[in-house]
């Protein structure tokens, strides 16, 4: 492996000018620029650039982010009405029967007519077709796909939380494997150009065997951390499966992620579990949403996965169910990861550092989901994707996008976490914002600045982000990214 020695870049966010030298995988000097010398070393040269740990996304969804980029986009749509007329536009006038087709998007949680399985059936036949929500919690289907799964006789054809994970996987089962692990090839060789050296897929399959079989075509280009559902627990743990180990065959490229459990529904849902009632609540999930896992059982559920070395990585979105989720962690004593976070109560802000829990938020979900706050969690947004808060309290942040929820891109969570809008609206809960220097290194893992001796996962970016404004930071040029030492995309 070539040693590469980058010259006259800032170390780390507002850092000094230094040389930079990588050899063998890590970090091996850093010096003054101009005072590290490495002959034999390639050079790369950058006016005006900055040195960054590479970028993270702490929760992604591989299969399905991947499946959507393939499906059609019905996040503009405002009633099922129109949704199931851009569908049709979209899928033209004949595609074929054989398969599911795929919609996106929508967010049924600010429509004033609720989604039918008659509505895509008057739009589409007898076409198969399947509409997601934007949260991932819904599952919008026709009369044509609910038989393909053995439910012809649901009465709506709107699926949510457990049942719409599963039947959305049988569905997803029927793309043929080759074709699905070529769209997951090019989702993801496009990462290294927005400045991601790794992800955590949480994935609803078994993404060690996935990652394995794909990894047999090559080595992804960013690091993975492959998520156990409770369904491949038993086989993750009797294959000897640790959280960090390498999984064999991978080039190490793919360790053993966490165990990850759903305990509550999600807003746009209106299933996420909360303390008070929702002033408009759903007509299935009832006033307070739904746990959907019992606390006795989440204790057992993560005391079984501690005792195997496989980390719990819990979702909890509602206050309530964030209180019994942290409940679960200071039962079972061990460290892990809330997924979300979305609404906590004040006193339970300071129990994630005490727990040793890490908060994995999207900032994204804060500007994208302020209207639906706005809405059904009136009165209590003051806490509500509150990042500054958890700060505050000592919680250690980390970042990512959900995507497909929002688009996998690690500037959008770092402009979002610091300004807190994505469109030409003031600031949602300005007091939330937080600095820069915290979102980009919750963004990377955690990790902050360059140091010598660390792996050398490493971005180059354009200019100073300090000088940078939001839709700057959103758009920030990559100059090159690096995974142990290894270029995985330059421009310089």
């Amino acid at each position: 492996m070539p040693s590469t020695l980058f010259t006259t870049v800032r170390c780390g966010l507002g850092g000094p000018l230094a040389d930079v030298l990588v050899t063998d995988g890590r970090v091996a000097a850093v010096g003054a620029a101009g005072t590290v010398s490495a002959p034999d070393a390639q050079r790369v040269t950058a006016r005006d650039a900055t040195l960054l740990p590479g970028f993270v996304d702490g929760h992604v969804h591989v299969e399905q982010w991947a499946r959507h980029l393939h499906s059609v986009d019905l996040g503009a749509a405002t009633g099922p009405l129109e949704a199931a007329a851009a569908l049709r536009s979209a899928l033209g006038t004949a595609p074929g029967r054989e398969r599911v087709h795929w919609g996106h998007g929508i967010v049924p949680a600010l429509w004033s007519t609720a989604p039918h399985k008659r509505h895509l059936d008057d739009a589409v036949g007898d076409l198969p077709v399947a509409v997601s929500s934007i949260d991932l919690h819904t599952t919008w289907l026709n009369s044509a796909a609910l038989a393909l799964v053995g439910l012809g006789e649901h009465p709506t054809g709107v699926l949510r939380e457990t049942e719409s994970i599963q039947t959305k996987a049988r569905l997803a089962a029927m793309t043929p494997e080759a074709e699905l692990d070529g769209w997951i090839r090019e989702a993801v060789g496009g990462l290294p150009a927005l400045g991601v050296t790794g992800l955590t897929d949480l994935a609803y399959a078994d993404t060690i065997a996935d990652w394995q079989r794909r990894s047999a075509a090559g080595a992804p280009p960013v690091r993975v951390r492959a998520g156990i559902w409770e369904p491949w627990l038993e086989a993750a743990v009797a294959g000897g499966h640790r959280s960090g180990a390498v999984v064999a065959g991978t080039d190490g490229r793919v360790r053993v992620g966490p165990f990850k459990i759903v305990s509550d529904g999600s807003l746009n849902t209106r299933t996420a579990w909360c303390v008070d009632p929702y002033p408009h609540p759903s007509d299935d999930a009832g006033r307070y949403g739904l746990c959907l896992v019992d606390p006795d059982d989440l204790v057992d559920l993560m005391s079984r996965a501690w005792a195997a070395g496989l980390e719990p990585a819990v979702h909890a979105i509602g206050d309530r169910a964030n209180r019994a989720v942290l409940d679960a962690f200071e039962q079972v004593g061990c460290p892990g990861r809330v997924e979300h976070a979305q609404l906590v109560r004040r006193e339970d802000m300071a129990r994630f550092a005490r727990l040793d829990v890490v908060a994995s938020v999207q900032p994204q979900h804060a500007v994208t989901d302020r209207d639906v706050a706005d809405l059904h969690w009136a009165g209590r947004t003051d806490r509500a994707f509150a990042f500054r808060s958890l700060l505050d309290a000592g919680a250690r942040l980390e970042l990512g996008s959900d995507a497909p929820v929002s688009p996998l891109d690690p500037r959008m969570a770092i402009a979002d976490a610091v300004y807190r809008t994505d469109d030409e609206r003031p600031a949602w809960h300005p007091e939330q914002t937080v600095p820069l220097e915290v979102a980009v290194a919750a963004a990377s893992a955690g990790v902050d600045g360059v140091e010598t001796g660390m792996v050398a996962d490493l971005v180059l970016v354009e200019g100073d982000p300090h000088e940078l404004d939001r839709e700057g930071l959103r758009t920030l040029g990559v100059l090159a990214t690096m995974v142990e030492g290894t270029f995985t995309y330059r421009e310089v």
